[in-house]
């Protein structure tokens, strides 16, 4: 039950929070540049970098979203 009240916030927040809506649509860009990197047969060492620079954007973003997630439960649980 638990997943699907986090599911229905952020469902929530994709329709009324222009920051966590720009948050998620970053999140899904920088995970199909990795996607496309992993799925490479072979990566440079340009491209190693790229992807470790890109995870580590893709993971604050998500800590980002989390955040506002939290915020709203916080507010909401208190009302």
């Amino acid at each position: 039950m638990e997943r699907n009240a986090q599911e229905d916030i952020k469902a929530h927040l994709m329709q009324t929070s222009e920051q966590y809506r720009s948050l998620a649509d970053q999140h899904l860009t920088y995970k199909k540049l990795v996607a496309e990197l992993e799925n490479k047969p072979f990566l440079t060492e340009e491209e190693e970098a790229e992807e470790m620079r890109l995870k580590k954007l893709k993971l604050r973003l998500k800590d980002q979203m989390e955040s506002i997630v939290s915020e709203y439960r916080l507010h909401h649980a208190a009302v």
